[in-house]
């Protein structure tokens, strides 16, 4: 049986916002990390990267975020935290599922 491509699409990205696949990579702008860590560094650093990397996981999405589960948008130590999910091959080239390049 063949999965729908929105259905493949979402399971994809679930694995990812769970931390699931190895070869995901997870990118923090320096301006959100600074943000949340209040400019600390070190431990301040980590403890912010935890608190978000957990928040994204339990996000739960509104009907409004799309069907594939790739964006979302929450509030956290005061600051609201936007983020998104794309499909890259191992080259980090966007790449469609269907193979083609976006």
């Amino acid at each position: 049986m063949t999965v729908p491509v929105t259905e493949r699409i979402t399971q994809l990205n679930d694995r990812c916002r769970h931390g699931l696949d190895p070869n995901a990579r997870i990118m923090v702008t320096r301006n959100c990390l600074a943000r949340l860590s209040g400019d600390g560094e070190g431990i301040a650093e980590v403890l912010a990267q935890a608190a978000l990397l957990a928040a994204v996981r339990r996000y739960a999405f509104q009907p409004g975020d799309g069907p594939e589960r790739d964006f979302g948008a929450f509030d956290l130590q005061g600051q609201r935290v936007l983020f998104k999910i794309d499909l890259y091959d191992p080259g980090l080239v966007k790449v469609a599922l269907n193979g083609s390049f976006c």
